[in-house]
């Protein structure tokens, strides 16, 4: 039997508060009017919906319209998730986010022997035109705006897309949405590709100059810094690598024939939220002022629309424990709150048990509603950017900006973004921040409540986990087969020939996966047959 506490037992000290922020920017412990001396009211901040848009891309801000609540959801079969989408839809979600499968993310059929056993597991599995018409049906595609989170095989997913909204009556030009679609942060952090760098930056300045002239109202990409800070990135990391990636995707579309003004403008950005709150926001006003000198600066562009950077949030993922998981809740209740602080368009709030497995329908809720909550409660969103001015968030937006200057000026030194990626720069960087901040996990100078701190021994169940029948794999596999019975398989061989002829030349590679898609290629043999003409990628370890 336990001993009882007795009531003079001493309390246990508290954990000492960190002198810096979660990035090791230092922190005084008091700021005031000299720490912004040198803050021009103009030049750096101006007013909501001007340049350089520090305090955001409206001058309404939410006023005009609250963020898009967007919630990623995708798991087991298409039909699974439809089911899920009808019921975030009904439970007042604003926009679809596509999470898929690992094989659909690495560009492998379901029947391919490396799927085996990972068929619907952390997200829904796309083989074809047909399961993109089981995910999306009874969805009005010219009413919901719909986001994808996939990269190597980004091009196809698009095709898919628009052949299911050709073959339900929905004009191209009614599209919204966002395809993520970069492949750099792929080698810098998350390691999903098909191809050498270079063959992916092609098919991304392909769709991106397609949309162009097809899609008015889609944002071909959204380049990434949530799955740098995933890995391991401090704010600044995650910032300065996000906007260097941005600006070589700008440099290969002008490098394509491609008039900045004309793409610009469809370019969107996805960050991460993490919990240090101040830092965050500082973070996300910085980015949108970097970006908008840098397209005017650098890039001559005149349209405001391309000086304007538009952004999606995650809250972390990294942030979440197994330990504790409601803890998870008020986590990302907070770094929600930075995220809308911060100006953010769009918002994921993740659930409180997606560091066990894809959340359950009631986490998915709980995760909606603290949204929810935010927007229409609080209060918050009533006034646009309301810590301007405040010395301290004012003094970090600052600096995360000389930061990141400080990558730029680095990066340039190495010949530009792809190069350093290609020499493992900031792998490099985002590994050593990643070892330092687990040391200081290990060492008690970081605190997370309920892990390495406070009451680590509180007797609670597991909550309730979503579990994927392994029968989906099966059915899934026998519904491939069912499709390559019927299909007309000598004018997808006839698609594929003529897409390798494409590829091998310079003739925008997206027209031809249209072809293949509406005479329902899957995904797997599309890839394949571009492996035929880029060739494959091995990463070099970076040590």
């Amino acid at each position: 039997m336990a001993s009882p506490v007795r009531r003079d037992d001493p309390a246990p000290p508290s954990p000492p508060i960190p002198p810096d922020t979660l990035g090791g920017l230092p922190l005084k412990d008091c700021y005031d009017a000299s720490d912004i001396a040198d803050l021009d009211q103009v030049r750096d901040l101006a007013t909501p919906g001007e340049f350089p848009y520090t305090r955001g891309i409206h001058e309404s801000m939410y006023r005009g319209r609250v963020w898009t609540m967007r919630q990623f959801a995708g798991f087991g079969s298409a039909t699974q998730t439809n089911e899920r989408y009808h019921q975030l839809l009904a439970a007042g979600q604003t926009g679809l986010s596509v999470a898929f499968d690992m094989p659909t993310l690495m560009g492998r059929d379901s029947d391919d022997p490396r799927s085996l056993g990972e068929v619907g597991q952390c997200g829904v599995a796309v083989d074809s035109v047909e399961d993109m018409h089981t995910l999306l049906r009874g969805i009005d595609l010219g009413a919901v705006t719909t986001s994808m989170t996939i990269n190597p095989s980004a091009s196809i997913t698009l095709a898919q897309y628009l052949v299911v909204a050709e073959e339900t009556g929905v004009r191209w030009d009614r599209l919204g949405g966002t395809l993520q679609n970069d492949p750099l942060k792929e080698v810098i952090a998350q390691k999903e590709w098909c191809f050498p760098v270079r063959h992916h930056l092609r098919l991304t300045v392909d769709s991106i100059a397609f949309s162009v002239r097809e899609l008015p109202r889609f944002h071909p990409i959204s380049v990434s810094g949530y799955h740098i800070r995933e890995a391991g990135a401090t704010a600044a990391q995650e910032l300065a690598f996000t906007l260097a990636d941005g600006f070589a995707y700008v440099e290969a579309c002008i490098a394509a024939g491609l008039d900045v003004d004309d793409f610009a403008p469809r370019l969107s950005f996805f960050f991460d939220s993490h919990i240090d709150f101040f830092e965050e926001i500082a973070k996300f006003r910085a980015a949108r002022r970097i970006w908008a000198r840098h397209l005017r600066e650098r890039f001559g562009a005149r349209d405001e629309r391309s000086l304007k950077l538009k952004f999606h949030t995650q809250t972390a993922g990294v942030s979440l424990t197994a330990q504790q998981p409601d803890n998870n809740i008020v986590r990302t209740a907070y770094e929600a709150l930075a995220a809308v602080l911060g100006g953010t368009q769009s918002l994921h709030t993740n659930a409180l048990d997606e560091t066990l497995a894809l959340p359950t329908a009631k986490a998915a809720q709980i995760a909606l509603r603290t949204q929810q909550v935010l927007a229409y409660e609080t209060g918050v969103p009533s006034v646009a950017d309301p810590l301007a001015g405040s010395y301290l968030v004012e003094s970090l937006t600052d600096r995360m900006e000389a930061e990141a200057e400080r990558y730029f000026a680095e990066i340039d030194r190495r010949g530009g973004m792809i190069s350093a990626i290609e020499q493992g720069y900031p792998q490099r960087e985002i590994a050593d921040a990643a070892f330092r901040y687990q040391r200081q996990l290990e060492a008690g100078d970081r605190v997370i409540v309920g892990v390495n701190a406070f009451d680590q021994s509180i007797d609670e169940r597991p909550p309730p986990l979503l579990r994927i029948d392994p029968e989906v794999e099966r059915e899934q596999v026998v519904a491939l087969k069912r499709l390559r019975a019927a299909r007309d398989n000598t004018a997808v061989a006839t698609q594929l020939d003529k897409l390798k002829e494409v590829a091998a030349g310079a003739e925008n590679t997206m027209p031809a996966l249209v072809d293949c898609v509406r005479a329902r290629a899957t995904e797997g043999e599309i890839i394949t047959a571009l492996e035929d003409v880029f060739g494959t990628f091995r990463e070099s370890p970076v040590f």
